[in-house]
């Protein structure tokens, strides 16, 4: 049995008016947020998936489907501890997270290390094995033109003892 796995995952939500920015559970002030029919947070959707890929469930649409009604407007926090509960279940340990969040506006990194104690907390793991970075799209793009938000993310799961 292999004693560890990779996941990768990603997201992308477009920018509209009357929303709250809602990133790695922080909110950030904006003139947009995302849109989405949970809050629409592309990190946090972005490392659900990494973590659905590596122990091998289902994806986050296929969980938490947007035709169902009792996740309009989630708060995605709730989301992830789902998923980490689900991933234990497997007999999973979160080992570390790399994540990017890709945005031409607003500026990510102020709002980094609450994301990362925000994360530590939900998750249960230790905030030395979150990293998240800020990147731009140079301008490009629906991203770069200030339109979209996008993140990845890669999670390392360790197979717990048996």
């Amino acid at each position: 049995m292999i004693p560890y796995k990779v996941g990768l995952g990603y997201d992308i939500h477009r920018l509209e008016e009357d929303r709250l920015l809602i990133i790695g559970g922080v909110e950030i002030p904006y003139e947009k947020g995302l849109y989405g029919h949970s809050d629409a947070d592309v990190l946090i959707h972005a490392i659900i998936d990494a973590l659905l890929g590596g122990a091998s469930l289902p994806d986050i649409g296929t969980i938490f489907p947007d035709t169902d009604m009792q996740y309009k407007g989630a708060d995605s926090t709730v989301l992830l501890k789902k998923v980490c509960e689900m991933v234990s279940e497997k007999g999973f340990l979160i080992g570390n997270i790399d994540s990017n969040i890709i945005a031409q506006a607003p500026k990510m990194m102020p709002y980094i290390p609450k994301m990362k104690e925000v994360l530590s907390s939900v998750m249960g793991i230790n905030i030395e094995n979150i990293s998240i970075k800020a990147k731009t799209n140079e301008k490009m793009d629906a991203v770069g033109e200030k339109r979209a938000i996008e993140a990845n993310a890669v999670v390392l799961l360790l197979r717990k003892e048996v």
